[in-house]
């Protein structure tokens, strides 16, 4: 499995990428959301990638960000009738964090007029997705929503992390504010989870 690429980007699309790692290039399959991510051609990337094997090709894609490609093989893996080209669509057309807050939400009017989703793919996104996706994606994308200082984006960032790993929203909140009363406002992201995952061991 190729796990990702790093070398100089020798040609970007909207859709597409060449990269050149030791001499060999790679072209690579990307949504919007990492195009406009991307450094000019001739500078230094790193590409995440997922590698699709068809009988007829082997398709590389490529993401910018560790979230795109979470989302994209959560799309892929767990929604019938959704492939690695709807899935590339789906991150062109919404960012990730308004994406989990979509389906969070179940707007499905949104999802919709993202091209190449139709409103029954739409609504099959929101039932196969929404306990993956769960509170912490409403939570995520009402944050995103308001634009947080550094010290509250840390403190979310925590909170989302503590969700993801089965906290309620109002304990997670709770265990990072008292964390951050006792480590003080230096105190990283890390800290904060272990110092919450200490207390509630």
């Amino acid at each position: 499995m190729i796990t990702f690429l790093h070398g100089k980007l020798v040609d970007a699309l909207p859709t597409q990428v060449v990269i050149d790692v030791n001499g060999t290039g790679y072209e690579v399959l990307i949504p919007l959301s990492s195009f406009d991510k991307l450094p000019q051609p001739g500078g230094e990337v790193k590409l995440l990638t997922h590698l699709v094997v068809r009988e007829d090709a082997h398709v590389l894609y490529g993401f910018m960000t560790a979230g795109e490609r979470e989302l994209f093989r959560l799309l892929i893996n767990s929604v019938s009738g959704i492939g690695p080209k709807t899935a590339l669509n789906i991150l062109s057309g919404m960012n990730a964090t308004a994406f989990r807050g979509a389906v969070a939400g179940g707007d499905v009017k949104s999802l919709s007029q993202i091209s190449g989703v139709g409103k029954k793919t739409a609504e099959r996104i929101v039932v196969e997705l929404r306990d993956k996706v769960g509170a912490a994606g409403a939570w995520e994308a009402s944050s995103a929503k308001h634009g947080l200082s550094p010290d509250d984006q840390k403190s979310n960032d925590a909170v989302l992390a503590l969700m993801a790993l089965g906290f309620k929203q109002v304990e997670a909140h709770g265990s990072v504010r008292a964390a951050q009363a006792v480590l003080g406002p230096q105190a990283g992201v890390e800290q904060l989870i272990r110092a919450c995952l200490k207390k509630g061991a």
